[in-house]
């Protein structure tokens, strides 16, 4: 069963075409990565699914609504954690909670044994006097995401919301989203942290507005074309700017100490490498296969797509 599916889903802004014929499908009861770079049209997806923007071609159901056509009433079954979460900086924890209930028209029934729920779950109990605008950024992360939750939607939609928040306050992020989906939320999390993808049920990713895989996150390493090769070298940035512009050479991605290399045939690609780093006088540390990381896959990805363009 999916919760949120879309065919040819697309927006154009002008003459950019922010979103370009996206099909997805997300499950009930999953956690849904969709990962790009900044501009690749993430934003603007989450914005239609929600109801927020209205597509110009294609269609999408999320929790059983037409987006176009039933935008209201999807509202009340989603929700929405944008980038830039519209907290009021003079108002309390509590008051904001407040003005989000009041908002989403949650009846005052239940509503003080639910807002002492989601302090408890945000580790946000001590702070409920405390102004948002004097919240660290984490903070501030989990009381949108509180505010966002506070209509007990069905699917949560979430804009990058780790981005600038402190890898501790990640981690809490993090642990506060399982333990929604054990209460069955469906949640679709948009980031360009590839390393959060792996954290992901399901996951797709999408360059330029165009969708280039959708699966697990080991199926899509597994799909990825060509062998990795590990490099490391005694001065990696001379090894790159060596490596860039060989032919048989398909990728380069710098992770840590080392460089990837992406090649079709490894004993050919040792060679080639071994052979570039000896002419230009750099010593060799290390050179083995590995797999292949999310990064290597969306590198790989990206550059196959390219070459289909320019051979339209």
């Amino acid at each position: 069963m999916y919760s949120i599916q879309t065919k040819d889903l697309t927006k154009r802004f002008g003459p950019l075409t922010a979103v370009k014929n996206l099909s997805l499908e997300v499950k009930t009861g999953e956690i849904f990565g969709l990962v790009g770079p900044d501009a690749s049209g993430k934003t603007t997806t989450l914005r239609m699914l929600c109801g927020i923007l209205p597509p110009d071609e294609g269609e999408g159901r999320v929790a059983g609504c037409d987006i176009r056509r039933e935008a209201e009433p999807l509202k009340e079954k989603v929700g929405y954690l944008p980038q830039r979460f519209g907290l009021y900086g003079d108002l309390t924890v509590l008051e904001n909670i407040d003005f989000y209930a009041d908002l989403y028209r949650v009846s005052k029934k239940g509503k003080k044994e639910r807002v002492e729920r989601l302090l408890q779950f945000a580790n946000l109990e001590p702070f409920g006097d405390r102004k948002a605008q004097d919240l660290s950024g984490g903070m501030k992360q989990k009381l949108g995401l509180i505010c966002a939750l506070i209509h007990t939607p069905q699917i949560l939609l979430l804009d990058e919301p780790t981005t600038g928040v402190d890898p501790l306050s990640r981690r809490d992020f993090w642990m506060i989203l399982y333990d929604l989906l054990k209460e069955g939320v469906t949640i679709l999390f948009s980031t360009s942290y590839l390393d959060e993808a792996e954290r992901c049920n399901r996951m797709s990713m999408i360059y330029e507005g165009e969708l280039l895989i959708a699966d697990t996150p080991s199926a899509v390493k597994a799909q990825m074309r060509g062998t990795i090769l590990d490099l490391r070298t005694e001065n990696n940035q001379r090894s790159l700017k060596r490596l860039e512009g060989i032919e048989s050479i398909r990728g380069l991605v710098l992770t840590g100490d080392k460089i990837h290399v992406l090649v079709d045939d490894p004993e050919e690609g040792e060679k080639v490498i071994r052979e570039a780093m000896k002419n230009e006088d750099i010593q060799i540390l290390g050179l083995m296969t590995v797999r292949p990381s999310l990064e290597d896959a969306f590198v790989s990805f990206v550059r196959e797509k390219r070459k289909e363009t320019m051979q339209i």
